[in-house]
């Protein structure tokens, strides 16, 4: 019988960030120069390194590949006007991950690590974070996985805990558009005590299939409803979802920005910072409560949000023989919350909470 021998992957070059067009490029993976990794054995993590060659070896009975114990996060680092590379609300993603790493039976990196790991990669590659006036940004993508062999169901003793980085366009080529949603009614994105506020890549696989058929259908985006009476709105495929109202209170306008509450909801960052935004820069009420599917044509405009796109404007729910519509372009209120994050990411407006990670100049 044959045997075959240990086979290298070849190294991919990295991309030269002297001659990458970066006003053009979309939001997907080009090979930078370096990713940040470290590794855990029964909870001790190492001194990490920068590796250049983006394939990583992986034993065949990984607990990652057998039983699904992958969490990541996803976060940007932008280039301001004055040339400072800042990285947006870092610590929150640093939470959130051990958050999910804990639930899966993980060992986690802890926030200092998780912060270290940023300031190394972010700095062995600034270079490939996009100019200012290009719109574009460096997108962080953490990783920790159960790298060691387990074939019994059981949480393994070794894991990985990485970032890699890669530069992204602005996701919207031309501004804001609208996009048509499915209300998904054949499949639950979480079950109410399950791990749907938990960022593993299992609830992303389960996603996959719904997703394909939607897009098929004609649908970008899809939106799920609580698992238990289907008659709630928990969240969009990949993003939080956001209802716009406006009501008069006392004789005065008042704008409101609703979002679902419950515990099967994957906790955004970017949410929270609109939430934020809408409290302490615009003056708008923030309403945490149940959203009924029924009864979304109450809001004046939908979206849904995340890092990657901050706001996707919604101009239609379709719900079975139901049709909701809104407006086809942006609204005025989406448009001020997405102009407003975007202008604190980029130094444009007061950052008053330093949610801002800057990263700190050479010695």
């Amino acid at each position: 019988m044959e045997h075959l021998e240990h086979v290298e992957f070849p190294q991919p070059r990295a991309a030269d960030p002297k001659t990458l067009d970066f006003k053009s490029l979309s939001f997907k993976y080009t090979q930078t120069r370096s990713f940040v990794m470290y590794t855990s054995k029964n909870g001790v993590w190492d001194q990490g390194k920068l590796v250049s060659n983006p394939y990583i070896p992986m034993h065949i009975a990984a607990c990652a590949l057998h039983y699904g114990q992958a969490v990541f996060e996803g976060l940007k680092a932008f280039r301001a006007e004055d040339n400072s590379i800042r990285v947006f609300r870092p610590q929150e993603n640093a939470r959130r991950m051990i958050d999910s790493c804990k639930r899966l039976c993980m060992d986690f990196p802890s926030e200092e690590l998780f912060m270290t790991a940023v300031e190394r990669v972010v700095r062995d590659n600034e270079d490939y974070v996009p100019p200012y006036v290009s719109g574009g940004s460096l997108y962080l993508r953490p990783i920790c996985f159960g790298h060691g062999a387990q074939i019994g169901v059981a949480p393994t003793t070794e894991y990985t805990f990485l970032i890699l980085v890669t530069p992204v366009g602005a996701y919207y080529k031309g501004g804001l558009q609208g996009v048509r949603a499915q209300v998904i009614t054949d499949f639950d994105r979480a079950a109410p005590r399950g791990t749907g506020a938990v960022k593993c890549a299992g609830n992303y696989a389960a996603s996959l299939l719904p997703h394909v058929m939607s897009g098929k259908a004609g649908f970008p985006i899809e939106l799920y409803l609580d698992a238990k009476t289907n008659s709630k709105v928990e969240e969009f495929s990949t993003s939080n979802f956001f209802g716009i109202k406006v009501v008069e209170k006392d004789g005065k306008k008042v704008i409101q920005y609703h979002t679902p509450c419950s515990p099967s909801i994957l906790p955004s960052i970017t949410n929270k910072t609109l939430r934020e935004i809408c409290e302490h820069y615009l003056n708008w009420e923030v309403c945490l409560e149940d959203v009924f599917i029924n009864e979304i044509d109450q809001f004046s405009e939908i979206g849904a949000t995340g890092t990657a796109v901050v706001v996707t404007p919604v101009k239609e729910v379709h719900y079975g023989q139901k049709l909701f519509k809104f407006a086809e372009t942006v609204g005025e209120h989406t448009q001020k919350l997405y102009d407003t994050v975007q202008g604190i990411q980029y130094g444009r407006i007061a950052d008053k909470f330093n949610w801002n990670w800057i990263l700190p100049q050479k010695k």
